[in-house]
Protein backbone atom coordinates (compact mmCIF):
# COMPACT_ATOMS: atom_id res chain seq x y z
CA UNK A 1 0.00 0.00 0.00
CA UNK A 2 2.68 2.80 1.05
CA UNK A 3 4.83 1.76 -2.39
CA UNK A 4 1.91 2.29 -4.50
CA UNK A 5 1.11 5.40 -2.60
CA UNK A 6 4.53 7.12 -3.26
CA UNK A 7 4.63 5.28 -6.89
CA UNK A 8 1.05 6.77 -8.63
CA UNK A 9 2.30 9.77 -7.20
CA UNK A 10 4.55 12.43 -8.70
CA UNK A 11 7.04 11.92 -5.73
CA UNK A 12 7.47 7.75 -8.00
CA UNK A 13 9.43 5.28 -5.76
CA UNK A 14 10.98 1.71 -6.94
CA UNK A 15 9.11 -0.96 -4.61
CA UNK A 16 10.21 -4.69 -4.09
CA UNK A 17 6.95 -6.07 -3.18
CA UNK A 18 5.99 -9.55 -0.44
CA UNK A 19 3.50 -10.07 -3.03
CA UNK A 20 1.74 -9.65 -6.50
CA UNK A 21 0.25 -6.66 -6.80
CA UNK A 22 -3.20 -6.19 -8.17
CA UNK A 23 -2.66 -2.88 -9.69
CA UNK A 24 0.44 -3.72 -11.66
CA UNK A 25 0.44 -7.58 -11.90
CA UNK A 26 4.07 -7.62 -10.61
CA UNK A 27 6.18 -7.73 -6.93
CA UNK A 28 9.03 -5.40 -8.71
CA UNK A 29 7.93 -1.80 -9.31
CA UNK A 30 10.75 0.26 -11.06
CA UNK A 31 11.01 4.10 -11.47
CA UNK A 32 14.23 5.94 -13.23
CA UNK A 33 13.34 9.18 -11.67
CA UNK A 34 12.94 8.57 -7.59
CA UNK A 35 15.43 8.08 -5.12
CA UNK A 36 13.17 6.33 -2.85
CA UNK A 37 12.89 2.28 -3.02
CA UNK A 38 10.24 0.43 -0.87
CA UNK A 39 11.23 -2.96 1.04
CA UNK A 40 9.55 -5.17 3.57
CA UNK A 41 12.26 -5.88 5.54
CA UNK A 42 12.52 -9.44 7.27
CA UNK A 43 13.22 -10.25 10.92
CA UNK A 44 13.78 -13.52 10.39
CA UNK A 45 17.11 -14.59 10.60
CA UNK A 46 17.71 -10.79 11.68
CA UNK A 47 18.91 -9.63 7.78
CA UNK A 48 16.83 -6.64 8.63
CA UNK A 49 20.03 -5.44 10.28
CA UNK A 50 21.86 -5.42 6.93
CA UNK A 51 19.46 -2.20 6.07
CA UNK A 52 20.17 1.38 6.46
CA UNK A 53 16.78 3.29 6.18
CA UNK A 54 15.57 6.49 5.63
CA UNK A 55 12.14 6.02 6.96
CA UNK A 56 10.77 2.89 8.38
CA UNK A 57 7.29 1.54 9.88
CA UNK A 58 7.24 -0.85 12.72
CA UNK A 59 3.54 -2.44 12.74
CA UNK A 60 4.55 -5.31 15.84
CA UNK A 61 6.80 -6.67 17.79
CA UNK A 62 4.67 -9.73 19.03
CA UNK A 63 7.42 -12.37 19.19
CA UNK A 64 7.85 -14.36 16.19
CA UNK A 65 10.55 -17.33 14.99
CA UNK A 66 11.35 -18.55 18.29
CA UNK A 67 13.50 -20.90 16.62
CA UNK A 68 16.18 -18.11 15.54
CA UNK A 69 15.80 -15.55 18.63
CA UNK A 70 15.28 -17.89 21.36
CA UNK A 71 12.86 -15.60 23.20
CA UNK A 72 10.74 -12.89 23.41
CA UNK A 73 13.35 -10.87 24.62
CA UNK A 74 16.11 -11.27 22.74
CA UNK A 75 13.34 -10.93 19.37
CA UNK A 76 12.73 -7.17 20.81
CA UNK A 77 15.82 -6.33 21.26
CA UNK A 78 16.42 -7.16 17.62
CA UNK A 79 13.99 -4.47 16.58
CA UNK A 80 14.98 -1.88 18.66
CA UNK A 81 18.57 -2.42 16.66
CA UNK A 82 16.85 -2.23 14.05
CA UNK A 83 15.76 1.01 15.15
CA UNK A 84 19.34 2.71 15.53
CA UNK A 85 20.26 1.51 11.79
CA UNK A 86 18.07 4.68 10.84
CA UNK A 87 19.86 7.52 8.81
CA UNK A 88 20.17 11.14 10.53
CA UNK A 89 16.96 13.33 9.20
CA UNK A 90 14.59 10.62 8.61
CA UNK A 91 12.13 9.26 10.92
CA UNK A 92 10.55 6.13 12.34
CA UNK A 93 6.76 5.41 12.34
CA UNK A 94 5.81 3.28 14.75
CA UNK A 95 2.26 1.32 15.72
CA UNK A 96 0.92 3.39 19.23
CA UNK A 97 1.07 0.84 21.68
CA UNK A 98 3.60 -1.50 20.86
CA UNK A 99 6.09 -3.01 22.99
CA UNK A 100 9.02 -1.00 21.36
CA UNK A 101 11.98 1.33 22.90
CA UNK A 102 13.31 2.96 20.20
CA UNK A 103 17.06 3.53 20.17
CA UNK A 104 16.97 5.96 17.26
CA UNK A 105 19.67 8.19 16.48
CA UNK A 106 19.87 12.04 17.18
CA UNK A 107 17.80 14.01 14.33
CA UNK A 108 15.50 10.74 13.75
CA UNK A 109 11.94 12.15 13.93
CA UNK A 110 9.71 9.42 15.80
CA UNK A 111 5.98 9.76 14.98
CA UNK A 112 2.85 7.19 16.53
CA UNK A 113 0.07 5.70 14.35
CA UNK A 114 -2.91 3.70 15.34
CA UNK A 115 -6.43 3.35 14.42
CA UNK A 116 -7.82 5.77 16.51
CA UNK A 117 -5.03 7.45 17.78
CA UNK A 118 -1.42 8.62 17.95
CA UNK A 119 0.77 11.48 15.78
CA UNK A 120 -1.29 9.92 12.20
CA UNK A 121 -4.67 8.38 13.17
CA UNK A 122 -8.58 8.26 11.42
CA UNK A 123 -11.47 10.07 12.47
CA UNK A 124 -15.23 9.63 10.86
CA UNK A 125 -14.90 6.30 10.45
CA UNK A 126 -17.86 4.92 7.93
CA UNK A 127 -18.16 1.21 7.34
CA UNK A 128 -21.16 -0.14 5.28
CA UNK A 129 -22.48 -1.66 2.28
CA UNK A 130 -19.41 -3.06 1.50
CA UNK A 131 -17.27 0.53 1.83
CA UNK A 132 -15.31 2.04 4.25
CA UNK A 133 -14.87 5.94 4.48
CA UNK A 134 -12.62 7.40 6.68
CA UNK A 135 -10.66 10.94 7.33
CA UNK A 136 -6.70 10.99 7.70
CA UNK A 137 -5.26 13.09 10.36
CA UNK A 138 -1.57 13.73 10.45
CA UNK A 139 0.38 16.68 12.91
CA UNK A 140 0.08 19.30 9.87
CA UNK A 141 -2.94 17.92 8.13
CA UNK A 142 -6.46 16.32 7.69
CA UNK A 143 -7.42 14.46 4.79
CA UNK A 144 -11.42 13.97 4.59
CA UNK A 145 -13.37 11.47 2.71
CA UNK A 146 -10.81 8.91 2.06
CA UNK A 147 -12.25 5.48 0.52
CA UNK A 148 -10.18 2.21 0.72
CA UNK A 149 -9.93 0.87 -2.11
CA UNK A 150 -10.30 -2.76 -0.18
CA UNK A 151 -12.68 -2.32 1.97
CA UNK A 152 -11.62 -4.43 5.72
CA UNK A 153 -11.51 -2.91 8.59
CA UNK A 154 -8.09 -3.73 9.42
CA UNK A 155 -6.93 -1.88 6.37
CA UNK A 156 -7.96 1.61 8.14
CA UNK A 157 -4.60 1.52 10.36
CA UNK A 158 -2.31 -0.03 7.42
CA UNK A 159 -3.84 3.00 5.29
CA UNK A 160 -2.98 5.11 8.26
CA UNK A 161 0.31 3.77 8.45
CA UNK A 162 0.70 3.71 4.32
CA UNK A 163 -0.20 7.29 4.05
CA UNK A 164 1.84 8.74 7.11
CA UNK A 165 4.76 7.96 5.45
CA UNK A 166 3.75 9.13 1.72
CA UNK A 167 2.91 12.67 3.16
CA UNK A 168 5.95 12.46 4.84
CA UNK A 169 7.55 12.09 1.69
CA UNK A 170 6.24 14.24 0.02
CA UNK A 171 3.10 13.07 -1.27
CA UNK A 172 0.03 15.78 -1.97
CA UNK A 173 -3.38 15.59 -0.71
CA UNK A 174 -5.10 14.59 -3.43
CA UNK A 175 -2.28 11.91 -4.74
CA UNK A 176 -2.80 9.98 -1.05
CA UNK A 177 -7.03 10.00 -1.16
CA UNK A 178 -6.66 9.06 -4.95
CA UNK A 179 -3.71 6.17 -4.36
CA UNK A 180 -6.21 4.68 -1.44
CA UNK A 181 -9.28 4.60 -3.55
CA UNK A 182 -8.06 2.47 -6.15
CA UNK A 183 -5.43 0.61 -4.19
CA UNK A 184 -6.15 -2.85 -5.31
CA UNK A 185 -4.65 -4.72 -2.53
CA UNK A 186 -2.16 -7.77 -3.19
CA UNK A 187 -2.73 -11.28 -4.21
CA UNK A 188 -3.49 -13.46 -0.86
CA UNK A 189 -4.17 -10.22 1.17
CA UNK A 190 -7.86 -10.41 1.97
CA UNK A 191 -7.87 -11.74 -1.62
CA UNK A 192 -11.44 -12.23 -2.54
CA UNK A 193 -12.40 -15.04 -4.78
CA UNK A 194 -16.30 -14.91 -4.37
CA UNK A 195 -18.41 -12.14 -3.47
CA UNK A 196 -21.85 -12.14 -3.45
CA UNK A 197 -25.35 -11.83 -1.63
CA UNK A 198 -25.28 -15.43 -0.66
CA UNK A 199 -21.70 -16.41 -0.85
CA UNK A 200 -18.34 -14.96 0.67
CA UNK A 201 -14.56 -17.10 -0.32
CA UNK A 202 -11.23 -14.90 0.41
CA UNK A 203 -7.43 -16.04 0.84
CA UNK A 204 -5.33 -14.41 3.49
CA UNK A 205 -1.74 -14.58 4.24
CA UNK A 206 -2.33 -14.53 7.78
CA UNK A 207 0.23 -17.22 9.61
CA UNK A 208 0.80 -15.43 12.99
CA UNK A 209 -1.93 -15.68 15.74
CA UNK A 210 -2.15 -11.88 15.91
CA UNK A 211 -2.50 -11.70 11.82
CA UNK A 212 -5.17 -14.13 12.02
CA UNK A 213 -7.11 -12.55 15.11
CA UNK A 214 -6.72 -9.35 12.54
CA UNK A 215 -7.90 -10.90 9.94
CA UNK A 216 -11.01 -12.63 11.85
CA UNK A 217 -12.08 -9.31 13.00
CA UNK A 218 -11.83 -7.59 10.26
CA UNK A 219 -13.87 -10.10 8.24
CA UNK A 220 -16.35 -10.20 11.32
CA UNK A 221 -16.83 -6.56 11.02
CA UNK A 222 -17.39 -6.58 7.62
CA UNK A 223 -20.37 -9.59 8.08
CA UNK A 224 -21.70 -9.41 11.26
CA UNK A 225 -24.65 -11.44 10.67
CA UNK A 226 -23.20 -14.42 8.53
CA UNK A 227 -21.68 -17.66 9.88
CA UNK A 228 -17.67 -17.55 9.18
CA UNK A 229 -15.32 -20.53 8.79
CA UNK A 230 -11.88 -20.55 8.14
CA UNK A 231 -9.37 -23.34 6.64
CA UNK A 232 -5.98 -22.63 8.76
CA UNK A 233 -2.69 -24.51 7.17
CA UNK A 234 -0.54 -23.94 10.35
CA UNK A 235 3.39 -22.88 9.02
CA UNK A 236 6.32 -24.23 10.72
CA UNK A 237 6.33 -27.11 13.26
CA UNK A 238 8.60 -24.39 15.31
CA UNK A 239 5.91 -21.41 15.54
CA UNK A 240 2.94 -24.34 16.02
CA UNK A 241 4.78 -25.74 19.05
CA UNK A 242 5.42 -22.13 20.00
CA UNK A 243 2.38 -20.10 19.72
CA UNK A 244 -0.48 -22.93 19.73
CA UNK A 245 -2.41 -21.31 22.24
CA UNK A 246 -2.52 -18.10 20.97
CA UNK A 247 -3.57 -19.29 17.58
CA UNK A 248 -6.51 -21.48 19.12
CA UNK A 249 -7.25 -18.30 20.89
CA UNK A 250 -7.36 -16.22 17.40
CA UNK A 251 -9.38 -19.18 15.54
CA UNK A 252 -11.50 -18.75 18.36
CA UNK A 253 -13.22 -16.28 17.55
CA UNK A 254 -14.37 -17.88 14.36
CA UNK A 255 -17.69 -19.95 14.04
CA UNK A 256 -16.19 -22.89 12.79
CA UNK A 257 -12.28 -23.82 12.18
CA UNK A 258 -11.02 -26.60 9.49
CA UNK A 259 -7.35 -27.62 10.18
CA UNK A 260 -4.99 -28.69 7.45
CA UNK A 261 -1.82 -30.45 7.99
CA UNK A 262 1.43 -27.89 9.35
CA UNK A 263 3.38 -26.27 6.03
CA UNK A 264 7.03 -27.97 7.20
CA UNK A 265 8.54 -25.04 4.76
CA UNK A 266 12.04 -25.55 5.56
CA UNK A 267 11.75 -27.49 8.83
CA UNK A 268 11.74 -31.60 9.53
CA UNK A 269 9.07 -32.60 11.70
CA UNK A 270 8.91 -32.32 15.71
CA UNK A 271 7.78 -35.45 17.95
CA UNK A 272 4.10 -34.31 19.46
CA UNK A 273 3.70 -30.94 17.44
CA UNK A 274 0.79 -31.51 14.73
CA UNK A 275 -2.71 -29.37 14.28
CA UNK A 276 -4.15 -31.26 17.28
CA UNK A 277 -2.54 -29.33 19.70
CA UNK A 278 -4.36 -26.23 17.81
CA UNK A 279 -7.43 -28.30 17.68
CA UNK A 280 -7.73 -29.55 21.48
CA UNK A 281 -7.21 -26.18 22.66
CA UNK A 282 -9.82 -24.51 20.96
CA UNK A 283 -13.29 -22.68 22.61
CA UNK A 284 -16.36 -25.45 23.36
CA UNK A 285 -18.96 -25.00 21.34
CA UNK A 286 -17.09 -24.16 18.21
CA UNK A 287 -17.07 -26.51 14.90
CA UNK A 288 -13.77 -27.64 14.10
CA UNK A 289 -12.84 -30.36 12.01
CA UNK A 290 -9.20 -31.87 11.12
CA UNK A 291 -8.16 -32.84 7.87
CA UNK A 292 -5.61 -33.21 5.05
CA UNK A 293 -5.34 -30.73 2.47
CA UNK A 294 -6.44 -33.29 -0.43
CA UNK A 295 -9.68 -33.30 1.55
CA UNK A 296 -11.04 -30.53 1.72
CA UNK A 297 -13.09 -29.99 -1.52
CA UNK A 298 -14.48 -33.01 -0.53
CA UNK A 299 -15.01 -31.87 3.40
CA UNK A 300 -16.92 -28.79 2.17
CA UNK A 301 -19.64 -30.41 0.77
CA UNK A 302 -21.12 -31.54 4.00
CA UNK A 303 -20.70 -27.79 5.12
CA UNK A 304 -22.91 -24.85 5.60
CA UNK A 305 -20.83 -22.36 3.99
CA UNK A 306 -21.81 -18.41 4.39
CA UNK A 307 -18.11 -16.86 4.62
CA UNK A 308 -15.25 -18.55 4.32
CA UNK A 309 -11.38 -17.95 4.52
CA UNK A 310 -8.34 -19.55 3.96
CA UNK A 311 -5.80 -18.35 5.93
CA UNK A 312 -1.46 -19.76 5.89
CA UNK A 313 1.63 -18.34 4.59
CA UNK A 314 2.23 -22.13 2.94
CA UNK A 315 0.82 -24.17 -0.49
CA UNK A 316 -2.69 -24.02 0.72
CA UNK A 317 -3.19 -21.30 -2.09
CA UNK A 318 -2.65 -23.74 -4.17
CA UNK A 319 -6.59 -25.77 -3.63
CA UNK A 320 -7.82 -22.25 -3.58
CA UNK A 321 -9.13 -23.10 -7.66
CA UNK A 322 -10.71 -26.17 -6.65
CA UNK A 323 -12.47 -24.52 -3.43
CA UNK A 324 -13.74 -22.23 -5.91
CA UNK A 325 -14.97 -24.57 -8.38
CA UNK A 326 -16.65 -26.39 -5.55
CA UNK A 327 -18.10 -24.08 -3.72
CA UNK A 328 -19.54 -22.13 -7.35
CA UNK A 329 -20.70 -25.31 -8.36
CA UNK A 330 -22.95 -26.25 -5.35
CA UNK A 331 -24.33 -21.80 -5.75
CA UNK A 332 -25.47 -22.72 -8.76
CA UNK A 333 -26.96 -25.82 -8.02
CA UNK A 334 -28.75 -24.55 -5.36
CA UNK A 335 -30.30 -21.69 -7.65
CA UNK A 336 -31.05 -24.10 -10.48
CA UNK A 337 -33.37 -26.46 -7.41
CA UNK A 338 -34.58 -22.84 -5.76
Amino acid sequence: MAAHLLHQSHVRCTAFLGGISKNYGTNLLLSQESPYTVIEADEFDRSFHWLSPYMSVVTSTDPDHLDIYGTAEAYLKSFEHYTSLIQPGGALIVRKGISLQPKVNEGVRVYTYSRDEGDFHAENIRIGNGEIFIDFVAPDTRINDIQLGVPVSINIENGVAAMALAHLNGATDEEIKQGMGNFRGVDRRFDFKIKNDRLVFLSDYAHHPSEIKQSVLSIRELYKDKKITAIFQPHLYTRTRDFYKDFADSLSLLDEVILTDIYPARETPIPGVSSRLIYDNLRPGIEKSLCKKEEIPGLLRTKQIEVLITLGAGDIDNYVPEIVNELTKRQENKEVSS
